[in-house]
């Protein structure tokens, strides 16, 4: 497993990537490397130029302003679970980092890269979809935003235009009250998701006034529940309410392979949603 031959340009800032893009049509960003190099190996990705960003620090770190915490592109996973101030605001995105893959992942892999990458079978995606998270891209034009919801557009695509970079990722904080789960059915080998599900719930006087349910595995980009946490509003969410609405879970055309046919996925899916909406819950009255 020997990449085919390609150049080599470490970018010492955004701008710099932005014009080395531009200047390279076939080039790729390198940032922990996780996803891309695999890709290399096998020769399913064949660029003919490499342009290195791990080393440029305004797209590290974890920084938050409001009700808004912001995570920089090149922070890695290992980072992300390790935050005091992710834990705190939006401690799903902590928890579901922290069960990417294995410690030598964690330490290299990166939040831009993984959502770049856009893997259906990857831990990252749900969760944004679940708080509303919005993208941050620059690129020759400029910069603008994207939210979560429209920057996984099919299998391994996204909104990111070719000669764009993602600089960070807003977060909201978690409201008084919210409590916030991610739970998987990971394939043994990997640690990829066959399933991964993603909630967050709030609750006030011990009903809910507000919930989303996110998945990933089971279609080519993270799924929305809307249909099953439309019906939790307003409830008590007891244990026979959850198990009543993630019946409802419903998806077109499911991913299915050697792994699981997509028909299994949807139900292990109906199964780790109830699951961790009842975490989420519990975390929430706690």
């Amino acid at each position: 497993m020997v990449p085919s031959a390609f150049d080599f340009h470490r970018a010492g800032s955004v701008d710099e990537a932005i014009e080395l893009l531009g200047r390279l049509p076939d080039a790729k960003l390198l940032a922990g490397g996780h996803s891309l190099i695999p890709m290399m190996k096998l020769r399913l990705a064949q660029p003919g130029a490499v342009i290195d960003i791990g080393r440029i620090q305004e797209l590290s770190g974890v920084c938050r302003d409001g009700d808004v915490v912001s995570v920089g592109a090149l922070t890695r996973h290992g980072e992300i679970a390790a935050s005091e101030e992710l834990r705190a605001s939006c401690p799903l995105l902590a928890e579901a980092a922290g069960k990417i893959g294995d410690p030598a992942v964690r330490n290299r892999g990166t939040l831009g890269g993984n959502i770049a990458h856009a893997d259906p079978a990857s831990d990252l995606p749900a969760v944004l979809i679940a708080v509303g998270a919005v993208v941050h891209l620059a690129g020759p034009e400029g910069r603008r935003q994207v939210a979560a919801r429209d920057f996984f557009v099919d299998l391994l695509t996204t909104a990111l235009d070719p000669a764009e970079v993602i600089t960070r990722v807003d977060f909201p904080v978690a409201a008084p009250g919210t409590g916030q789960a991610y739970l998987k059915h990971e394939h043994p080998a990997s640690g990829y998701a066959v399933v991964g599900a993603a909630a967050s719930v709030t609750l006030s006087g011990g009903r809910c006034t507000a919930a989303s349910l996110a998945f990933n595995g089971i279609s080519a980009v993270p799924h929305a529940a809307d249909e099953v946490v439309s019906g939790l509003v307003g409830g008590t969410l007891d244990d026979a309410s959850l198990a009543s609405v993630s019946s409802l879970l419903s998806v077109r055309d499911p991913l299915g392979d050697v792994h699981a046919s997509g028909e299994y996925r949807v139900e292990l899916a109906r199964v780790y949603g109830r699951r961790a909406l009842a975490s989420a819950r519990d975390r929430a009255s706690g």
